[in-house]
């Protein structure tokens, strides 16, 4: 019997909560985001492994601010709007497969609106550590800033998924990088910006 999304979702929020205590955790700020120099909007990158270490950071350290993950329109991807919504996430629905330009639309008028967009570039479905162009097009259109975050655990579990993701151990340190502000100019190539924006996100 499958629980239901909320009963889920209340489980996993409350189990990352106990998790958060449970880890040493240290934030270097590299573009003045906890002083709040760093502009409004912005679009938050980091690979789909790491969704863990960015969410304890954000629910400790940055809890004024606030924006939308891009989820997929799966159910899986409901289940992760579900327990973002309870750390004040809002979700936008879509994936290159399903409501892609619907989602590229919704997430263009989020920063329009002042709002962070937060997404994993190579979710939902991989390949994993590949940034899709999708985020290079959604800083062209809108010219807000990308911020790469990279996330580093000292001591993990490594699950059998798609993208292998992470889970810190109990009393390990996880470090968690917010690069320096990226842009992507009008007359940048689009490979050329996407390949430099995955560069910046540390894989393994």
């Amino acid at each position: 019997m499958r629980l239901p999304s909320s009963w889920l979702s209340f489980i996993i929020f409350w189990t990352i909560r106990l998790l958060g205590r449970l880890v040493r955790l240290r934030v270097e700020d590299r573009c003045g985001l906890r002083s709040g120099e760093a502009p409004r909007p912005l679009i938050w990158i980091f690979w789909h492994n790491r969704i863990l270490g960015v969410t304890l950071a954000k629910d400790r350290f940055i809890r004024d601010r606030f924006g939308a993950v891009l989820t997929s329109a799966s159910r899986d991807g409901e289940l992760l709007a579900a327990v973002m919504a309870r750390f004040g996430v809002d979700a936008v629905r879509g994936s290159s497969s399903r409501r892609g330009s619907t989602a590229l639309r919704e997430l263009t008028a989020l920063l329009r609106s002042g709002r962070d967009a937060v997404i994993t570039p190579d979710g939902p479905r991989g390949p994993r550590y590949r940034l899709a162009p999708g985020t290079v097009s959604l800083a062209r259109w809108t010219q807000a800033a990308i911020m790469p975050v990279n996330v580093t655990y000292s001591r993990y579990w490594e699950l059998r998924s798609w993208d292998r993701f992470r889970i810190p151990k109990p009393f390990s340190r996880i470090t968690v990088t917010f690069g320096p502000l990226q842009t992507v100019p009008e007359e940048e190539e689009p490979e050329a910006a996407r390949q430099r924006l995955e560069a910046m996100l540390e894989g393994g």
